[in-house]
């Protein structure tokens, strides 16, 4: 076995104790529970709101003791996967379902278009924080020449030494398995704006329309030929049960794979869900987005079985073209959306995903009233509506050193759920 995947003893203690915890966890009845209500979501069924928190942040915002004990690098990545299936579980309290299993991914290598964006970043102490992007495209009609498609590759023998590392570690306690996609949204503007830059965009939308659908119909080419590598290479992996899925979700499903797959057979993208977005277009109108954005990820998400569309944009500006995207699902509610409009629209057919605004538990004060206002007003909204909903609490970068914040947040979900449900 390479050095990459060596095990150290003490290493391996420290996660088989973790293990113990996590597997007792998913076992618990009240996460049982919590499972039952996911696949109900994923049918549009749910009984209540289910509750989620996302902390970019990190760990050390809800435990700011922690301190990952293993040496290996892929083991501190397990010791972290199971440390934050604990904390939701035993500190935050949400609906993040916990399954008996640790997950490992495929090792695979994408190449970049031949070009790659620069960024100038600020002096900081952070990891995270503002940037600015230097476009390597600077006139679109005369460097399109410089784009070429990514290439693609997978080290088999890798994968499997992590498999079976990870196998020896946890054997009698946790199962091992493949999950993960080498994607976190289908979505093509981030990566155009990434080549040409975000006022370029809109720009050319004007000034060379016609070499920015030659670029959007490229991105698309070029995100199918990923999808139609994984699919002949055998690299897809499901994610129907306590998969990432959307801007802050969960996969469960009874629905996928897709019934016509043969037990056994090689995944398909229609046997997954995708996300699919368009952020940095929130400043453009309906009938642009439908011209130059829409038809290229549609084409996208006509290949998946499930579309979870939307980030931090107010989709419903957009709805009258975006409501037309092949196999819609799940939609993102951002903080900057309009509720009523989305809960009447979405309705009893398509999964109420909503996000609020994460300045409620990150700013000085903590003012309960006001969140227990706005959760009010969601679910008030979405139970008339007969939304199956959830609710992320997700973009949280602070909690203004007050580490009980989460948990208290959803505490008083919790009153209002009883309250209402």
């Amino acid at each position: 076995m390479s050095t990459e995947w060596k095990i150290l003893p003490e290493d391996k203690a420290i996660l088989r104790e973790l293990a113990v915890r996590v597997r007792d966890a998913a076992l618990n009845p009240l996460n049982q529970e919590r499972i039952r209500l996911w696949y109900l979501h994923g049918e549009n069924k749910c009984e209540r709101p289910l509750l989620l928190t996302e902390t970019d942040g990190g760990l050390l915002m809800v435990k700011p003791d922690l301190k990952l004990r293993c040496t290996e690098a892929w083991a501190q990545n397990c010791e972290s996967q199971l440390q934050q299936s604990l904390i939701h579980f035993e500190e935050i309290g949400d609906d993040f379902p916990i399954e008996p299993y640790i997950n490992m991914g495929w090792q695979i290598y994408i190449s970049d278009f031949g070009v790659a964006a620069s960024y100038e970043r600020p002096m900081s102490d952070g990891v995270r924080g503002a940037f600015h992007i230097d476009p390597p495209l600077k006139d679109l009609e005369r460097d399109f020449g410089l784009l070429h498609h990514r290439t693609f590759a997978v080290d088999r023998d890798s994968t499997q030494e992590g498999l079976d590392a990870a196998r020896e570690v946890f054997d009698g306690i946790l199962g091992v398995q493949l999950r993960g996609n080498p994607w976190w949204t289908m979505g093509l503007t981030q990566q155009a704006i990434y080549l040409i830059g975000l006022e370029e965009l809109m720009l050319y939308m004007y000034d060379q329309p016609e070499a920015l659908h030659r670029l959007m119909a490229f991105l698309r080419d070029d995100y199918c030929a990923l999808l139609d590598w994984m699919e002949t290479e055998e690299l897809l992996n499901p994610n129907n049960t306590n998969e990432y899925v959307g801007s802050g979700s969960r996969g469960y499903t009874h629905a996928l794979p897709q019934p016509d797959r043969v037990p056994g057979s090689p995944l398909r993208t229609q046997d997954l869900w995708t996300l699919i977005e368009s952020q940095e277009t929130v400043g453009v109108g309906p009938e642009l987005y439908e011209e130059f954005i829409f038809p290229y990820e549609n084409a996208i998400a006509q290949r998946f079985g499930r579309v979870y569309y939307g980030c931090c944009e107010p989709v419903h500006t957009r709805w009258d073209v975006l409501k037309r995207m092949a196999n819609l699902r799940r939609v993102s509610v951002s903080p900057w959306c309009d509720e009523a409009f989305m809960a009447a629209a979405l309705g009893t057919h398509i999964g109420y995903s909503r996000k609020p605004n994460p300045s409620l538990v990150s700013t000085e004060i903590f003012d309960e009233a006001a969140i227990r206002d706005d959760l009010y007003t969601t679910m008030a909204l979405t139970r008339a509506h007969g939304c199956s909903t959830e609710i992320a609490m997700k973009d949280v970068h602070t909690l203004n050193n007050d580490p009980t914040r989460l948990a208290r947040w959803v505490k008083i979900a919790r009153d209002v759920i009883t309250e209402l449900y």
